[in-house]
């Protein structure tokens, strides 16, 4: 489960990331919450999360292309520093008592700006600290790393914000990325695996759109995890509304909601890593039961059971993203894996800025219990349709049958030709 741990450079990377994610999750708490308090308006903290992922959307994918040409290390130093500077600024305008809500949406504005070129360089860069061999483990773990952080960071943003204010949680965030910038300084260049770098050259976004438009092992993966990221993980939009408006408790209960969602997440990261292969046909299925569960959610009316639902949440939702994640990285050749990794990263996390406006509209308009259920309607039914479309193209049947006494289902190749989508299901 914890192979690629032997590996320095990635340790390094792995404990930096760490601190760093419990900052990042300490801020995205109370920027939520903040202007949650500055506005009263589930929209507002709507168009907050459509602000930090619309750069994203507009630029991702030239992200990716930057990537692909610069070394990945000293972009992620630059990233990383941009990322700190952004979070003492909001913790000096909070702490001072001179925020206002344009602020916050220029600082979210301002870390996805940075986030377009690190998420792509980070995603990369796992491959070239651990090699193929290690890629699933160090992905998974990644994955563990941030949802453990998710454990830490929403209940410590929660004892500042009710103790002494968000701002503090803002000031940790920004001291929070000295640990990852140490960790990237320290690691030893002869130790990481050399990948070449694609020459500045015209026409290197068209060539990374047409590389996964022609195989559907890539482009499907990426659709489904688009419509699940843009409907079914609006969580900032409604559990605040539930914390605020449905159940009436405050910041305790959206830290609460938070952390048990990154338990499931935790467990699922775990499990993630103890598997050796990424199956499209788990992808599928974690995607159906993520949905479901949604729409379970939305309809319960009691706290404590609406808490729990957030624990098997946070399993099938990190599965998702994990399995779709490792699937694609493996199935890329390394000298793409910029591009590529930037349209998974724009369409999971760029579609926000479309999605979380309009549910943050149905949930203040129709109630948090609508717009929940529709993130979850939504996902079902792209899982649904994305299964049913990855049988059709792929030319695979549906195979049903029986293994040590348990019903299993499989897609199995029409013809010879279509191994390779097969094996990938």
């Amino acid at each position: 489960m914890f192979s690629s741990l032997r590996i320095r450079n990635y340790r390094l990377f792995f404990l930096g990331q760490v601190v760093s994610n419990t900052g990042t999750w300490m801020q995205r708490i109370a920027q939520d919450w903040l202007v949650l308090s500055l506005t009263g308006s589930s929209a507002a903290v709507g168009v907050t999360t459509a602000l930090q992922f619309l750069p994203m959307l507009l630029f991702g994918l030239y992200g990716g292309v930057l990537v692909d040409r610069l070394p990945k290390r000293p972009t992620l130093l630059v990233t990383q520093t941009a990322m700190a500077l952004t979070g003492l600024a909001l913790a000096f305008l909070t702490l001072s008592g001179h925020v206002q809500v344009w602020h916050v949406y220029l600082a979210a504005f301002a870390v996805g700006m940075a986030t377009v070129v690190d998420n792509p360089a980070r995603q990369s860069f796992v491959s070239e600290m651990v090699g193929p061999g290690q890629l699933q483990n160090a992905v998974s773990l990644n994955s563990a790393n941030f949802q453990s952080a998710r454990l830490v960071g929403p209940a410590v943003a929660g004892l500042l914000i009710t103790g002494v204010g968000t701002g503090w949680a803002f000031l940790l965030n920004g001291l929070s990325f000295v640990a990852p910038l140490a960790g990237l300084l320290l690691m030893r260049s002869r130790e990481l695996h050399a990948v070449e770098r694609a020459p500045r050259a015209k026409g290197q976004l068209r060539e990374g759109l047409h590389y996964v438009a022609g195989r559907p092992e890539l482009i499907w993966p990426i659709v489904l995890v688009g419509f699940i990221g843009t409907f079914g993980f609006n969580f900032p939009v409604w559990l605040s509304a539930y914390a605020d408006d449905v159940f009436h408790s405050g910041a305790g209960a959206y830290s609460l909601f938070n952390t048990l969602m990154a338990l499931g997440s935790l467990t699922g990261a775990l499990l993630a890593a103890r598997r050796g292969t990424a199956r499209l046909r788990v992808l599928i299925a974690a995607a159906l039961a993520f949905g479901a569960l949604e729409v379970v959610a939305a309809t319960v009316p009691a706290l404590w059971l609406f808490s729990l639902l957030m624990i098997p949440i946070g399993v099938f939702g990190l599965t998702v993203n994990v399995t779709a994640n490792t699937a694609v990285q493996m199935a890329t050749d390394p000298a793409m894996r910029g591009r590529v990794m930037a349209l998974f990263m724009m369409v999971f996390v760029g579609g926000s800025p479309l999605g979380a406006p309009l549910i943050g509209w149905v949930t203040d308009v129709y109630g948090p219990r609508v717009g929940f259920a529709l993130g979850g309607l939504v996902s079902m039914a792209a899982a649904t349709a994305i299964g049913l479309v990855l049988a059709r193209v792929g030319g695979l049947r549906i195979s049903l049958g029986w293994h040590h006494g348990r019903p299993r289902i499989r897609f199995v190749p029409r013809t010879p030709s279509e191994e390779r989508l097969a094996a990938a299901v």
